[in-house]
């Protein structure tokens, strides 16, 4: 039996977020775990770097799991993904011993994509989130700055496990083109370890900062006081993706 280390992209509209649930809904974890059993003849778990919410994409989960493979690795990725939906795709696999895709991280960056745009912009409806009028980048970015280094981030989410809701964010920075149909501003945004709803919750309130709505004092003030019913506007899901993991190698 070996322990096999994938990446693994999807379109998460149609799933009720990463991780495996009862009954019947469906969830990306479901979904592999399923094409796997059908290689396998057997139920095979899946481990990943992290959950992602209902709606939220991904071009770089990172996913683990145990199998008895005879062929070649580009075989079993090729057979995988023969037996996965058309919006799950894995993109690489190899064998690692003793690899743990959550515990060894050492790092996630999520990209953000928000649309400031008059009129509904179908094509975009799955992948951002559309705002009527344009956002001060200016404004954005310096609200992205208060949240670098080591922060308690009780304000902006729950810790999936435990009580320690100290996170180390590295990167924190908007970008802004102009569009057709208006302007495209992408948040990036690379930590050690999310809390939940952590991201959509800080992109929420910097849009309010850019949207001339709060100040960057105001955003100051809502990480120092860590108390999580400050941050009331939660960005909606089909923004964001989950683009890497790192790992020390």
């Amino acid at each position: 039996m070996a322990r096999y280390r994938a990446s693994l992209a999807y379109d998460g509209s149609a799933y009720q977020g990463f991780q495996r649930q009862a009954g019947d809904a469906p969830t990306v974890q479901g979904a592999v775990e399923q094409a796997l059993a059908r290689l396998a003849g057997q139920p095979v778990s899946v481990t990943a770097a992290g959950r992602t919410d209902t709606g939220v994409h991904a071009t770089g989960q990172v996913i683990a799991f145990d199998l008895e493979w005879r062929h070649s690795d580009a075989a079993l990725l090729n057979a995988i993904n023969a037996h996965l939906p058309d919006d799950i795709a894995l993109q690489e696999i190899r064998q690692h011993p003793g690899f743990h895709p959550r515990y060894d991280a050492i790092s996630r960056c999520y990209r953000y994509t928000v649309i400031a745009a008059p009129q509904p912009q179908p094509l975009q409806r799955q992948r951002a989130w559309r705002v009527n009028t344009p956002l001060d980048v200016a404004a954005l970015n310096a609200a992205a700055q208060v949240i670098l280094g080591e922060h308690d981030f009780a304000t902006f989410g729950q810790a999936p496990r435990g009580e320690n809701t100290v996170r180390t964010v590295f990167t924190s920075a908007w970008t802004a083109d102009v569009q057709p149909y208006g302007w495209r501003y992408e948040y990036v945004v690379e930590a050690n370890a999310f809390l939940y709803h952590m991201v959509r919750r800080l992109v929420g309130m910097q849009v309010e900062v850019g949207r001339g709505r709060m100040t960057v004092a105001d955003m100051q003030g809502a990480l120092a006081r860590q108390d999580v019913s400050l941050a009331r506007v939660l960005a909606p899901p089909q923004g964001l993706v989950l683009e890497c993991v790192r790992y020390r190698e």
